[in-house]
């Protein structure tokens, strides 16, 4: 019996044991249940950010980098077609990089940064046509512009000419040579024609008014005519905003009124420019044949049109040699412009330039005709603002002739009515046309001051 109970208190004794050390191990474990916790979110936060840090080789600083400077990367090349979603991609990626493996050990802020400041990445392939960012007008400062150039020519483009266009020359056009060149141009037109107005002063009907009107234009003509006049004016002070609007008018205006116009300006720049096909094709139809070339015109272009010296009235048809020209330029110009145009309106859908390079060629020309869809875009929107400020000059020259450059002109086009005097020096072949065929012209006075100035 002792035995018996000596070995069942031995028991009592070990289980007493166990169940002490099975509290202990409890006690201790919530003891550190806290601070382990602690601990270990603390190494996963460590090998977290050690994986996602920049490494050795692309060790990057929280400094931004200075305004011009190139910046440079090694790109991973993407399967056209095949970019990765964020449910397909694989859970064990290691080594800092990025899923999908597009940028590399860089985050998202530092691509969208770089492309904000226009700042040059480098790319494996050696195709100038390869796809490419579209940077803002960061390469408008001098510094990038000159990055530009250096980086271009270290993959062996020499050639800065528009028809070179790659990633980056057209930036330049866009944003620099095509608003400076431009504006000299807009300038020194309205200087040049004041300049000649204070020394030349207004054309004058030398043998005075006659007090007799004879029709020069009929109601189809002049309503043709201010059709494409008015189109071509909304679409000239649209376009300009569209170039200089952002420097000269964002000041003035603020965000909100200019953000205002500018949208206002795209839609009538973008709807006008169906109304001023219209005009084009008004104006052409009735007034071509009266614009051919004829014998008259080489006279008139000896005699100086009669612009220069006074007194002096070479003969003319219904339109001078002077007017054939704007007639053309207005004409040719805008076709030119609105194919262009058309080509802008309807991205990637009418390549025009391959096809008239190749035109060109074989007139003896050497112009790339292998131009991807971008490059043709780019060369559309170069030409559209080449002819546009070129046309823009053409017809202040004609406005400044058609106004106070000369007497009575400017009531031709309004009232479609001019003095028989202005008729005889200006147009004297197209005057006695109109006497033989017509009879004497209408014997009728101008109102006193009722002449406008010029045409």
């Amino acid at each position: 019996m002792t035995l018996g109970k000596n070995r069942c208190g031995a028991g009592e004794s070990t289980l007493s044991l166990r169940r002490a050390a099975r509290s202990w191990r409890s006690g201790a474990f919530a003891a550190a249940r806290w601070p382990g916790a602690v601990i270990f979110g603390a190494i996963l936060l460590a090998s977290l950010l050690i994986a996602g840090g920049p490494g050795p080789a692309s060790a990057q600083s929280s400094v931004r980098p200075a305004a011009g400077a190139v910046v440079e990367d090694t790109a991973v090349p993407l399967v056209r077609g095949r970019v990765p979603s964020r449910m397909t991609l694989p859970l064990n990626i290691t080594g800092g990089r990025v899923p999908g493996g597009t940028l590399g050990t860089r985050s998202q802020s530092d691509l969208w940064l770089a492309i904000r400041e226009g700042k040059l990445g480098k790319v494996t392939s050696t195709d100038p046509k390869t796809p490419f960012l579209i940077r803002s007008d960061g390469a408008k400062r001098p510094a990038v512009e000159e990055a530009i150039i250096r980086a271009e020519r270290s993959r062996g483009v020499v050639d800065r000419s528009v028809f070179n266009v790659g990633p980056t020359t057209w930036l330049i056009y866009r944003n620099h040579y095509l608003p400076q060149y431009g504006m000299w141009l807009i300038v020194g037109t309205i200087v040049l024609l004041f300049v000649f107005f204070v020394l030349r002063g207004p054309i004058e009907v030398s043998s005075g008014w006659s007090g007799r009107l004879i029709e020069r234009f009929s109601l189809p003509e002049r309503l043709g005519h201010w059709l494409l006049a008015i189109s071509f004016i909304v679409l000239a002070l649209t376009g300009l905003n569209i170039v200089y609007g952002r420097d000269a008018l964002l000041p003035l205006m603020g965000e909100e009124a200019f953000a205002a116009w500018s949208a206002v300006g795209k839609w009538l720049h973008n709807w006008g420019a169906f109304v001023f096909m219209l005009g084009l094709v008004w104006v052409f139809v009735q007034w071509v044949w009266q614009n051919l070339p004829n014998a008259a015109d080489i006279k008139w272009l000896l005699q100086g049109g009669g612009i220069v010296v006074k007194g002096v009235h070479p003969p003319a048809r219904k339109f001078n040699l002077g007017q054939k020209v704007i007639f053309w330029l207005v004409i040719l110009g805008g076709i030119s412009i609105s194919m262009s145009g058309l080509s802008l309106l309807f991205p990637y859908q009418l390549p025009l330039f391959s096809k008239t390079f190749a035109v060109l060629n074989l007139m003896g020309f050497d112009l790339p005709t292998n131009l991807s869809p971008i490059q043709e875009m780019q060369l559309a929107q170069i030409w559209h603002s080449l002819v546009a400020l070129f046309l823009t000059a053409v017809i202040l020259a004609h406005i400044y002739i058609g106004t106070v450059g000369m007497e009575g002109a400017f009531s031709a086009m309004w009232s479609g009515k001019v003095d028989a005097n202005w008729a005889k020096e200006h147009h004297s072949l197209w005057y006695k046309e109109v006497v033989e065929d017509a009879g004497p012209p209408e014997d009728r006075a101008t109102p006193s001051g009722a002449v406008a100035p010029a045409e």
